[in-house]
């Protein structure tokens, strides 16, 4: 591990810098894409839990291209900038233990600690990514959802992993938004988070450096690392006042969204879960939009959720009930219809990706939107495959229309996929999570 990656764990884990930036100094606004005169790529990925009805899900290659099972139809419009992945999967899952939780290392790749208190997943695809795109952007990452985590143990696993799959560390859950307006506010800022921020930081390089009297040489040396990280925060609101005072002017890429097109949400979560889910899709939407971050997730759901859609007909039980619809027609069917629903949602925040235009190619086309799950079938429990449908062309990277099947393919590990994006985004390694190569798209 660098000394730059310890000394922001470290700082993290303190609590004091919750909701301060990231502690790598950035470059100014645009610097990136101006180099290659391009926009930037950006990666988002959305979750949804429970699984979904293995009956209806996926597409295969027919003779006028990509035909989708009818759970993926509302994507048809885009069906040139979508891939479906069948077979992809993380080995490192435990398979007929715990249920649900073992399967939340959908971004990681590695095991789920058992356990009821120290929680440990592993760092997760989209932090790594943030903690090189961030360094270009006033936000790094964007971690969005609609359900507050609950606190319960099942099976000897702590239901905290069912309400995360972004994770800063191997033992820290990136906190996750699921206010629209804290949301929007953490994007548009008016300068008083910044000035909030200093403010902090006036405190603690005030009252570490009180402590140096009283501690031991090793304590000192954490100290050290810790005022170190402070003055690396500093660095960090500094850059990101320049940014959001400074145009990006000449040559190269210029956000297509100058200011906010939506107004500020109001207080609270909004009352229907659609409502809720739109709204913050049109969040991420436009922090893309704007170039206000590269790298999001969203979790349009918990796992073990029970989230409820009034609006769809004859609907009342929650997605949980019914993803353990043990057959029964009824059930399954209303299981069908909210798998539809969710894909639906998902095509609109693509299709208004795919209307803005970045010049040479869409927003859509620059960027990558995973939509999966922690399992296939949510009856079965069964993640031995999961469902896995990327949409965007990776900055023409990445060929749509497609519908692969790995099925037999020996090193099916999903991290391979995450290695294929990552490399996209400019981040290069040799390994990720259980995986050594990247997958061909």
């Amino acid at each position: 591990m660098n000394s730059t990656t310890s000394r922001r764990r470290f700082l993290r884990g303190t609590g004091i810098a919750l909701g301060l930036p990231w502690l790598e100094s950035i470059s100014a606004f645009g610097a990136e894409a101006t180099k290659s005169n391009g926009a930037p790529c950006r990666l988002a990925v959305c979750f949804t839990g429970n699984g979904v009805n293995p009956h209806h899900w996926g597409a295969t290659m027919g003779a006028n291209g990509i035909e989708f099972a009818n759970s993926l139809r509302p994507l048809e419009p885009l069906k040139q900038k979508v891939a479906v992945f069948k077979g992809l999967w993380n080995p490192t899952t435990v398979e007929g233990e715990g249920g649900h939780y073992p399967k939340m290392n959908i971004l990681s790749g590695l095991r789920v600690k058992k356990t009821t208190t120290d929680v440990e997943v592993g760092t997760t695809m989209d932090q790594i990514v943030a903690g090189h795109c961030g360094r270009e952007t006033p936000v790094p990452s964007i971690v969005l959802g609609t359900e507050r985590p609950s606190y319960a143990t099942d099976s000897g696993f702590t239901s905290i992993y069912s309400a995360y799959i972004s994770w800063s560390t191997p033992t820290t859950p990136a906190p996750k938004e699921i206010f629209p307006q804290q949301a929007f506010d953490q994007l548009f800022d008016d300068g008083s988070k910044r000035k909030r921020d200093k403010s902090i930081l006036d405190i603690v390089l005030d009252d570490a450096k009180g402590l140096r009297t009283r501690l031991s040489q090793r304590d000192s040396q954490k100290l050290d690392e810790y005022l170190s990280s402070v003055r690396e925060i500093e660095q960090r609101v500094e850059q990101a006042e320049k940014i959001s005072q400074a145009e990006t002017g000449g040559q190269g890429w210029h956000p297509s969204v100058k200011t906010p097109t939506i107004g500020r949400p109001a207080a609270g979560i909004p009352a229907s879960s659609e409502e809720h889910l739109r709204l913050m899709f049109d969040i991420l939407l436009l922090a893309f939009q704007m170039d206000r971050t590269r790298v999001a997730t969203f979790m349009l759901n918990n796992d073990l959720s029970n989230m409820r859609f009034p609006s769809l007909d004859g609907v009342s039980s929650g997605i949980h009930e019914l993803s353990h619809h043990a057959g029964d027609e009824t059930r399954l069917a209303h299981y069908q219809k909210v798998n539809e629903f969710q894909v639906k949602l998902w095509a609109e925040f693509l299709g208004k990706m795919a209307a803005t235009n970045e010049g040479e190619r869409s927003l859509l086309d620059n960027s990558m939107i995973l939509l999966t799950s922690s399992l296939m079938d949510g009856n079965a429990h069964d993640s031995t495959q999961l469902p896995v449908v990327l949409a965007g062309g990776g900055g023409g990277t990445i060929k749509g229309g497609q519908a692969y099947d790995f099925s037999k393919d020996p090193n099916r590990k999903l991290c391979r996929l995450h290695l294929a994006m990552m490399d996209r985004m400019g981040v290069r390694v040799d390994h990720f999570g259980d995986a050594e190569n990247a997958l061909a798209i």
